[in-house]
């Protein structure tokens, strides 16, 4: 079993892969958890960089500079516990943590206080990562996307809060405590199962339990053909949604029902693109070349045109702002549009690649919320639109979706576009403690982008503290060295009056415009 580290106020749950400070969870990439879990481990004894890779990247081969990058985010993360100097660089060689003394020990479920997520008002469920039984890791893919698509049904059902894939997927590969688990994510109901896809089938088995009693609400066993995978996703949601309310009416349970791909073959490709990271240029790399597979198969797949959008915008900002990027981005951005209108993520993700640029911000906030029409537990819609509306001056709704998202799924590794927002939001209407905490926040969810440091500073010279918004330049220029900003910060469209107190404040810390 998994052990847990305890040292200073922070707890480690390597089972869960979660860093804590008291009850508040600190959201660290895996990389980086795997980084301090060993250094945890040899405390007090220098750890080779070798060891380190190997822990963090077993069997790749990178830059020192990602090894540099991970030990900044979790020198970040103890930083306001006075923790900034506990791991220590020897040069050349590695490092070594030499903070408080380490207590090890099997993990346990935490008390009522340690919760992070209160239970909601209404009916909520999370779908925990299915188990891959087709003995090829390979196919991990395919079970997870059968869970994301249950999730984007069940997220139709209005009077339901469905908790989103990432912060379920928390528990991937984990044997689960079903009542620490509906704790952590404020869910009242909780389905489990496992997938097995081999000589053209899918057999499914899925249980739901009510978490707080971890009493089995279903268990069914589904057999079918692979062309029937759809259906199959449709009917299990369907289970889910009866055995919370059993007098659902026909027309709620409609909505769990959505237009699918023609292609099998494209939605697979869809399935492997999403697998990668594409929120990082290596995995957009990856990712472009089996998308636009996939739309070879069927041009019209919305959900391909929008994670292409986002593709091509990820490269117009971090390759050199070429128009080509961006007019691809806004190209597929309406195919996007124009095929998904029952399709949620493709909504999404097309909202964004229209509205960061200031292209159409009136069309992204009706993508966005058309989007929430489909599916109004979709945390995904809310942190997208946090961003969007936060660089387009709507202060209200950037904090708003904001703080939806966290709530709606609380370990997100993609809720740095929420703090992000958010910071934007509290910039704007001159709340700088709260845009310089939630801009600590973005940090800790991706220490490696450059905006939530360059927000970082601005809202500290706000609040007066120079040589703090000076430190936060320089990762600024460290992270992104030819970062000007300017009436696009970047690539970005920024609202008029935010852009010029922003620019205000970036001046002062030796930014260049």
């Amino acid at each position: 079993m998994a052990e847990t580290y305890r040292f200073g106020p922070f707890r480690l749950d390597a089972e869960a892969e979660i860093l804590f400070r008291g009850a508040e969870p600190i959201v660290l990439g895996q990389r980086a958890v795997a980084l301090l879990r060993l250094l945890l481990e040899c405390a007090g004894a220098p750890v080779a960089k070798t060891a380190l890779f190997e822990a963090a990247w077993p069997g790749l081969a990178v830059e020192d500079s990602n090894l540099t990058v991970q030990i900044a985010a979790l020198r970040r993360a103890f930083e306001g516990a006075g923790g900034a100097d506990w791991i220590e660089t020897i040069p050349r060689r590695g490092y070594r943590y030499v903070g408080p003394p380490v207590e090890r020990g099997a993990p346990a479920a935490p008390a009522a206080s340690e919760t992070t997520a209160s239970l909601p008002g209404k009916p909520s469920v999370a779908v925990l990562p299915f188990t891959n039984l087709s003995g090829d890791p390979e196919q991990d893919y395919f079970a997870d996307g059968m869970v994301e698509d249950i999730v984007a049904g069940l997220s139709r059902i209005k009077w339901l809060l469905v908790i989103a894939r990432p912060s379920s997927f928390a528990y991937k590969g984990m044997a689960v405590d079903v009542k620490r688990a509906g704790r952590e994510l404020g869910a009242r109901y909780l389905v489990q199962g496992s997938v097995r896809k081999d000589n053209g089938r899918v057999r499914v088995t899925a249980q739901m339990i009510e978490a707080e009693t971890a009493g089995n609400l279903w268990t069914e066993r589904f057999d079918r053909a692979l062309d029937d995978v759809f259906a199959l996703q449709d009917e299990i949601a369907l289970n889910v949604v009866s055995a919370i309310e059993p007098s659902l009416r026909r027309a709620e349970v409609e909505r769990v029902k959505r237009k699918r791909p023609e292609n099998l073959d494209a939605y697979d490709l869809l399935l492997r693109a999403i697998s990668l990271d594409m929120a990082m240029p290596d995995g957009v790399a990856r990712a472009m070349p089996i998308l636009e597979q996939a739309l070879a198969l069927e041009p019209d797949y919305a959900r391909a045109h929008g994670h292409l959008s986002m593709c091509h915008h990820s490269l117009y900002l971090r390759g050199g702002l070429r128009e080509e990027n961006r007019l691809a981005a806004v190209r597929h951005a309406h195919a996007a549009i124009a095929s998904g209108q029952d399709d949620s993520t493709a909504l999404t993700l097309a909202g964004f690649a229209i509205g960061m640029d200031g292209h159409d911000r009136a069309a992204a906030a009706q993508a966005f919320e058309a989007a929430l029409t489909l599916s109004p537990s979709s945390a995904f819609t809310y942190l997208i639109g946090s961003v969007v509306f936060g660089w387009g001056g709507d202060a209200e709704r950037a904090i708003d979706w904001g703080e939806r998202a966290l709530r709606l799924s609380p370990v997100d590794h993609w809720n740095w576009f929420s703090c992000h927002g958010m910071a934007l939001g509290h910039f704007a209407r001159g709340q700088y403690q709260e845009a310089t905490a939630a801009a600590r926040k973005a940090i800790q969810f991706n220490p490696g982008f450059s905006m939530s440091h360059m927000l970082l500073a601005a809202a500290l010279v706000k609040t007066g503290r120079t040589d703090e918004a000076k430190s936060a330049a320089t990762r600024v220029l460290e992270l992104q060295p030819a970062y000007r900003f300017g009436g696009h910060f970047a690539g970005v469209d920024c609202e008029p009056v935010l852009a010029k107190a922003l620019g205000d404040a970036l001046r002062t810390v030796g930014i260049p415009e």
